[in-house]
C-alpha cells in the first residue's frame, strides 16, 4: 500500500488497529501475562527478544490478516524486525493490507498538576524519516490525564499537537494520545475538558492534513463525536484503558464512529505454550470481537 491507499484505509476500513507497541517498561507484565516468566529471559535484549517472538506469532497467524485488522502500532524494535521468514514487519504489514504505525514517545515525566506529559523527543525528526523509509504511514504518542485539572488538561492537548504538527511536517500521519485514568475520580470532567481543548488545538491543523486521536472510552457515549466528525480528523480510536475485552468492546459499542485500538484487552487469552491451531483460534475469536465491536458503530 502506498500512503494514499494507507489514508483511504484508516478512514474507511472496517476493523481496528491492533496496539503491538508494549515499551520497555510494560513488557516485562505482558510477558507474565503470555505466560514468559522472568527466568526465561536474562537482561533487556533478551526480554525484547521474547517480546518479538510474540508479536511475529501475532502477525503470522492467519487469522490477523483476515481483513478486520486495518492497523497495527509496533514498537521501535519491531519497526526494525523481521518476521520468521526475514520480512521486514512494516513490509510485511502492508502487504497484507495492515496499516503500519510506530509508537515514538520516550515515557513521561511525573504527574503534575493532574497529568503526566511525554518527555522531550530530540531525535523525533530522524525517527520519523527512518519509519517513513520503512513504509510506517504513522506514529502515536500517550500522555496521561489523572485528574480534571483545566490547566494541565490545556498544557497536555497542547504538547499532543505540538509533536503531532511535528510529525506532519515530517510526512506521517500522528495518532495523538491523551489517555483519561479509568481511575480517575473527576472522569467524567476530565473528558469534557479534554474535549474542548482537542477542539481548540485542532484549529492549528494546517487545511489539507489531518490527524488521528487515540482516547479512553468516554463515560458519556458520543462525547467525542465533534472530534469524529471533524474534517481534519482521518479517525478517533479507542485505547482499552485496563478494562477487559468483553468490558471494553461492550463500552466501545456505545460510541458511534469509535473503532478499537487494544492491547490488553486483544492479547489477554493469548498463551505462549498454545500450540499454533489454539494460538490462532484464540487470537481470532479477539479479533473477531474487537472487529464486530468497531465496525458495528463505524457503518
Amino acid at each position: 500500500m502506498n500512503f494514499d491507499e494507507m489514508t483511504a484505509q484508516m478512514r474507511d476500513g472496517q476493523g481496528f488497529i491492533a496496539a503491538l507497541d508494549q515499551s520497555g517498561g510494560s513488557t516485562p507484565k505482558a510477558l507474565q501475562a503470555y505466560g514468559v516468566d522472568d527466568s526465561e529471559w536474562d537482561g533487556e535484549d533478551e526480554m525484547f527478544a521474547k517480546i518479538h517472538e510474540m508479536r511475529c506469532r501475532i502477525v503470522d497467524s492467519p487469522s490477523f490478516t483476515s481483513g478486520k485488522v486495518i492497523g497495527a502500532i509496533l514498537f521501535e524494535k519491531t519497526m526494525e524486525g523481521c518476521n520468521s521468514e526475514g520480512s521486514p514487519i512494516p513490509e510485511l504489514l502492508s502487504r497484507r493490507g495492515v496499516v503500519p504505525f510506530l509508537k515514538v514517545d520516550k515515557g513521561m515525566h511525573d504527574t503534575a498538576n493532574g497529568v503526566q506529559l511525554m518527555k522531550d523527543m530530540p531525535g523525533l525528526n530522524e525517527q520519523c524519516a527512518r519509519a517513513k523509509s520503512l513504509g510506517v504511514f504513522g506514529t502515536k504518542m500517550r500522555s496521561v490525564i489523572h485528574e480534571a485539572d483545566e490547566q494541565g488538561i490545556k498544557e497536555n492537548i497542547r504538547q499532543q499537537m505540538d509533536f503531532g504538527l511535528q510529525i506532519l511536517d515530517a510526512g506521517l500521519c500522528p495518532i495523538l494520545e491523551p489517555e483519561v485514568s479509568l481511575k480517575s475520580e473527576s472522569r467524567a470532567q476530565a473528558e469534557a475538558l479534554l474535549l474542548s481543548a482537542a477542539l481548540d488545538q485542532m484549529e492549528r491543523v494546517p487545511e489539507g492534513k489531518q490527524v488521528m486521536w487515540k482516547l479512553t472510552i468516554p463515560s458519556e457515549p458520543n462525547l467525542y463525536k465533534p472530534l469524529i466528525d471533524h474534517p481534519q480528523v482521518l479517525r478517533v480510536v479507542a485505547l482499552s484503558g485496563g478494562y477487559s475485552r468483553e468490558e471494553a468492546c461492550r463500552e466501545l459499542a456505545k460510541n458511534d464512529g469509535m473503532i478499537a485500538s487494544f492491547s490488553r484487552a486483544l492479547l489477554e487469552v493469548l498463551q505462549a505454550k498454545m500450540d499454533d491451531q489454539q494460538f490462532d483460534q484464540a487470537l481470532g475469536n479477539a479479533i473477531d470481537e474487537i472487529a464486530c465491536a468497531s465496525v458495528e458503530q463505524a457503518a
